[in-house]
């Protein structure tokens, strides 16, 4: 139209690359085709024309909330004579008057990160991965820790739900491994760490979380309940943590793992390279971290518990068997996520691999057959209360005292084939001969071979083969060497110095 004013319209046309024939419509009519077209009519009657404002729109205003498939359940409960294919319709329609006529949203405001002073918290869960540990499916959780501002990451793996524990463990573990602490901490509210507890028992666990957070000059925060965007910082980056772990396991080819260490060296594995990716701005957040403190805080319950005349105790519905010689002493339980750790006054003892009650409610235990094969041995048979071998028959722990599943498979062929009396018998010379000889895993692989030839393990022969007994070694007797003998030894060589 600019070249129209100074040129014919054949020129103008040419010059705006346009034909003649559209320079002569565009002079008779500027409107571009889209405006001048007609609206289309409707092709074919609305099928909610009578009832969306009488029906569907009072039902919006009273329960804001419904869903449309709901609505739409309704009508057509209410008009059968409507075609399933309104749904569509039905949705657009409700969505339309929402976006006109419905409640106001949330709006999420967009924060501003600074370097070194936000550090988040959150679990996730893992079972969607399907990872196993020696053939056994591995119930687990992951516990996350991110920096906002330069996205530094630290996972840890965590066989229990969210507890305090773990917090404090993951926590501290992420802390040392950034080498500083944020000026904040955000966690979510630890909804299944606070669930079924008591009034006292929500202010202790609150009391120690700010004592934690304390020890690292941090100031405790927490978002709240249920709502995730407001730790939105952590929650997005779980996805893409888990996706990370996902294709790991792909390209690895298996989710199997020999023992939990491999698997958690894995997960930091896979962390760390994400980390590295961020490398620079992790480095340049490191120096507006906060000073670590000289030693760690406390990461864990500590519970006093009696062992019994079983040879163990009962802690959170699982019964951990100790050696027999700590029957009626009181013991200091040190309670962490994955382990126990045994203490008489200031002296360790032993390390325990923390059990787990069952979701049912049923309880379980954790048994070391070390701390009872003697008992099982040497005890003889009473009916009333059965000690030594005839124990294993009905023992309530029996299919967790075998250390290897050998040693239940040759227990289910011998009572298969002989007395139980005899059965139980040669059992415990099988676990007594690997506590003895130290040879629990080579006996475990020729009892396999046994049992696969369809023989029964025959224990005389297995002791044979797997060392002598003590009592058959020689006795050696060394007799003490007089001290006067030495003076032969001392004289002359007290004769070579003088003469020298």
């Amino acid at each position: 139209m600019k070249l129209r004013q100074d040129h014919p319209i054949e020129v103008a046309a040419a010059k705006a690359d346009i034909s003649r024939s559209t320079g002569y419509r565009i002079a008779q009519d500027p409107r571009l085709p889209s405006q001048t077209a007609q609206p289309r009519e409707r092709r074919r009657t609305d099928p909610l024309e009578h009832i969306f404002a009488t029906e569907v729109v009072p039902l919006l205003k009273e329960a804001p909330g419904l869903r449309p498939v709901a609505i739409f359940d309704e009508m057509r409960r209410r008009h059968p004579e409507l075609s399933p294919g309104i749904r569509r319709t039905l949705e657009r329609r409700i969505r339309s008057w929402r976006a006109l006529h419905g409640a106001e949203q949330d709006v999420i405001f967009r924060q501003v990160h600074e370097p070194g002073r936000l550090g988040l918290s959150d679990f996730t869960d893992m079972s969607g991965l399907g990872i196993t540990i020696a053939g056994q499916p591995l119930a687990h959780m992951l516990y996350h820790f991110r920096l906002s501002w330069s996205g530094f990451s630290h996972a840890h793996v965590i066989l229990g739900g969210e507890s305090f524990v773990a917090l404090a463990e993951g926590l501290q573990n992420a802390l040392w491994s950034a080498g500083g602490a944020p000026h904040q901490h955000r966690s979510d509210s630890l909804s299944a760490a606070f669930r079924n507890l008591d009034q006292d028992a929500k202010l202790d666990l609150t009391k120690r979380y700010e004592a934690l957070c304390a020890h690292y000059r941090m100031t405790p925060t927490r978002n709240n309940r249920g709502v995730a965007h407001e730790n939105g910082s952590i929650e997005s980056a779980h996805g893409h943590l888990k996706a990370a772990i996902r294709d790991a396991l792909l390209m690895r080819g298996s989710a199997e793992f020999t023992d939990l260490e491999a698997y958690r060296a894995f997960i930091d594995e896979i962390v760390g390279r994400r980390n590295a990716a961020q490398g620079k701005r992790i480095s340049a957040e490191r120096t507006y971290l906060q000073a670590l403190p000289a030693h760690r805080s406390t990461d864990f319950e500590e519970v006093i518990v009696t062992v019994s005349s079983t040879g163990g105790f009962t802690l959170r519905r699982v019964f951990y068997t100790v050696p027999s010689r700590l029957i009626g002493h009181r013991l200091r339980v040190r309670l962490y996520d994955d382990r126990l750790e045994i203490f008489m006054g200031g002296t360790q003892l032993m390390t325990l691999p923390r059990g787990r009650a069952h979701p049912d409610g049923r309880h379980d235990q954790v048994v070391n057959y070390h701390h009872v094969i003697h008992s099982l041995r040497r005890k003889p048979f009473r009916q009333r209360r059965t000690c030594g071998s005839m124990a294993l028959l009905n023992l309530v722990y029996r299919d967790k005292l075998f250390p290897r599943p050998a040693y239940r498979r040759a227990f289910e062929m011998l009572v298969a084939h002989l007395p139980e009396k005899m059965a139980c018998k040669v059992t415990v010379e099988l676990l007594a001969l690997a506590h003895d000889r130290g040879c629990e895993r080579e006996l475990a692989k020729e009892l396999e071979g046994v049992l696969d030839a369809g023989q029964l393990p025959d224990p005389v022969a297995l002791r044979r083969q797997f060392g002598p007994d003590p009592s058959d070694l020689p006795t050696v007797t060394v007799q003490q060497v007089g001290l006067d003998s030495y003076d032969a030894l001392v004289a002359p060589a007290a004769w070579m110095g003088e003469t020298a």
